[in-house]
C-alpha cells in the first residue's frame, strides 16, 4: 500500500531573489510557483528554504532538470546544481515536496520497466547501489511506498537528480520517462531520502 500525502499550508516556506547572494527583488512563497515570470522574475538566482523541502525546476511548468532543495541557504545557482551532470544557471518554477518523511520512507526498485526483474527494497539512504550488490548501473522502475526520494545518476549523489514521491500517481514510476521531463537514462547509482 502506498502512503498518500496531503499538503497543508504553513509547512513550507521559500524566499527567492532575482540576484545572487540574496540581492535584488525578493519574494516569499508557501505554495507552488508555476512560473517565476508571473511574479516578475526572469529566474531565481538565490534562495533560502525556511521550512519544508522543495523541488526546483529549470523551466516554467515544473519542467527540465530537477533540484531538491532542503532547509538551508542557496546563495547562487552552483549551490543547487553544482553536483548535477550539467550546470543549470536558472530555476523558473518550484513546488513543495509534500511527502518528504525522512523517518518512514520506503522504496522498491526494479531492474526492468513495469516492475519486472530483480528487485530490492530500501528504507535508508544508499550512496552506492553497486556496493550493495545491485549488479546493474541502471534501474528500470520504482515503486515509492512512502516518503520522497532523490535518485542520482552516479554514486555519492552526483549527476542528474530524479525526484520520486509516494503521492505521484500511486507512487508508481513504471518507465524512465516518468521520472521527469529531463530523464534520458535509467542510470541510477545512489538514492537518498528527502529531508523535511
Amino acid at each position: 500500500m502506498t502512503h498518500r500525502c496531503k499538503k497543508s499550508s504553513g509547512l513550507w516556506k521559500i524566499v527567492v531573489w532575482d540576484e545572487p547572494f540574496f540581492q535584488g527583488k525578493k519574494h516569499e512563497f508557501t505554495t507552488d510557483c508555476y512560473s517565476t515570470l508571473e511574479h516578475g522574475f526572469s529566474t531565481v538566482r538565490s534562495c533560502k528554504i525556511e521550512s519544508g523541502a522543495w523541488a526546483g525546476f529549470e523551466h516554467c511548468g515544473f519542467q527540465g532538470q530537477q533540484f531538491v532543495l532542503e532547509r538551508g541557504e542557496y546563495p547562487c545557482w552552483e549551490a543547487w546544481s553544482g553536483s548535477n551532470a550539467y550546470h543549470v544557471e536558472r530555476m523558473c518554477s518550484f513546488r513543495p515536496i509534500a511527502c518528504a518523511d525522512h523517518g518512514r520512507s520506503r522504496l522498491m526498485l526494479f531492474e526492468q520497466e513495469n516492475f519486472q526483474g530483480k528487485r530490492a527494497e530500501m528504507s535508508d539512504d544508499c550512496s552506492s547501489l553497486p556496493s550493495l550488490g545491485w549488479g546493474s548501473s541502471t534501474v528500470g522502475s520504482f515503486l515509492v511506498r512512502s516518503g520522497a526520494w532523490v535518485c542520482s545518476q552516479y554514486p555519492g549523489y552526483r549527476g542528474f537528480q530524479y525526484l520520486l514521491e509516494s503521492d505521484s500517481p500511486a507512487g508508481e514510476y513504471k518507465h524512465v520517462r516518468e521520472w521527469g521531463s529531463h530523464a534520458q537514462t535509467g542510470q541510477v547509482q545512489s538514492i537518498r531520502r528527502v529531508q523535511q
